[in-house]
């Protein structure tokens, strides 16, 4: 670039350069028809031989002379006039590359004023992307640690979950296994009592009183004898039930089975419905309606747990509305998968409870009465199964969950 700038006063030695003054400097020299010597402001010879007696015209662009024409040929062969005219052709050159000078100047001084701000513009950019970096940095840190956090918690409520439905759980199988070993431990105190009245017999006979007739019965033990055959009887029962119980804890559990296995979702929905059944309050039922299903590979554990949460809703569901109800369970299946369905007549959701019913922690039952993570679990479990779930509700209505798995192809 130039060192020079837009509105500097230009000298002839700037204006043009030795080879343009000897073109110059010839081609006035033919037209004087004598000698010429071109000086600079400060009359510095620049071009040609100056003689002692030349006389000299200035080249002014503005006020001041930038430099001079000189030439000491005879005054008949150069007129005045004649090297006035050359000094005006000269001056009109100047100016002509005085423009030129001056439009590239500003040209160069335009560009070189652009590229230093794009320039600055470019720093202030590389600054700020520095700093938005480091802040992106700084937030990406934050929302990791804030969504380990997250996880954190949400783990911990999921474990709170699944120990409030054990202890509800355990709760249910004490009181089912208490109602049997009752009645079986009064069962067997009787029976001790009956068996207690033969050894009456037997000392009675050996002591050689009353015939055996006569203390059969005063001891009744015609009756014993009966009722004793009717309570072993009503005690087996009570095993058995107790026995059934546990083997319906230990399906549900999945205890003893494969991580993965071909499962009839039937059986899943019978076993919830079993361990539910136990826990249900006065006025509240379960209806089966079970149509044949073929056998999918699934996790038995995983789906017991999402039909017992989903069974339990509807339970709970009639609960809230205060009125007696049932909780309706079908299933059925076509050539692309098993559909189930579980509708209660309870209490039902508005829009906006049904839009957020799968959001983790949200719930419409009362502080502590619930985490609200029964349906997210579900649908996590019934997305991990490749199916689906979807509900319908209304108030006062009751819900319909439906759970869709597919046939693999």
């Amino acid at each position: 670039m130039s060192d020079f700038g837009f509105d500097h006063e230009w000298h002839l030695g700037e204006l043009l350069d030795g080879a343009a003054l000897a073109r110059l400097g010839s081609a006035l020299s033919e037209l004087l028809a004598g000698d010429l010597a071109i000086l600079d402001y400060d009359e510095t010879l620049l071009w040609g031989v100056l003689a002692p007696a030349a006389r000299r015209q200035p080249l002014v662009l503005e006020l001041e002379p930038i430099g001079f024409i000189a030439s000491a040929a005879p005054s008949g062969a150069v007129s005045a006039a004649a090297l006035v005219g050359a000094g005006q052709l000269f001056t009109a050159l100047l100016r002509a590359e005085s423009r030129f000078k001056m439009a590239s100047t500003l040209h160069l001084e335009a560009v070189a004023e652009d590229f230093e701000s794009l320039k600055r513009s470019h720093a202030r950019l590389l600054e700020s992307e520095t700093r938005y970096r480091k802040l992106a940095e700084e937030l990406e840190a934050r929302v990791k640690a804030q969504v380990a956090e997250l996880e954190e918690r949400q783990q911990m409520l999921y474990e709170a979950e699944k120990l409030a439905s054990v202890g509800q759980l355990a709760a249910g199988m004490a009181h089912e296994i208490n109602n049997p070993l009752g009645f079986v431990r009064s069962n067997l105190n009787t029976f001790k009592d009956y068996l207690a009245k033969f050894t009456q017999l037997k000392t009675r006979l050996a002591e050689g009183g009353a015939g055996w007739e006569s203390v059969w019965d005063q001891l009744d033990l015609d009756f014993t004898l009966e009722d004793g055959v009717d309570l072993l009887s009503e005690s087996t029962k009570g095993v058995d039930r107790i026995a059934r119980i546990v083997s319906d804890l230990k399906s549900f559990s999945n205890v003893d089975r494969a991580t993965e296995e071909f499962t009839d979702i039937n059986t899943c929905l019978r076993h919830a419905a079993s361990v539910l059944e136990s826990q249900l309050p006065p006025g509240i039922s379960l209806k089966l309606d079970l149509l044949p299903l073929p056998s999918l590979i699934c996790l038995p554990g995983h789906l017991n747990q999402l039909f017992f949460s989903l069974l339990r809703n509807g339970v709970q569901a009639i609960q809230d509305a205060g009125r007696p109800g049932v909780v309706r369970i079908s299933s059925v299946a076509d050539d692309v998968g098993v559909t189930v369905q579980i509708h209660d007549d309870g209490i039902g959701m508005n829009p906006d409870q049904l839009d957020r019913a799968f959001q983790p922690f949200f719930t419409t039952r009362a502080v502590g009465a619930g985490a609200g993570l029964g349906l997210s679990t579900a649908r996590n479990i019934v997305l991990a199964h490749s199916g689906r779930i979807e509900l319908a509700s209304a108030p006062d209505v009751g819900t319909t969950v439906t759970v869709f798995f597919p046939i693999p192809l």
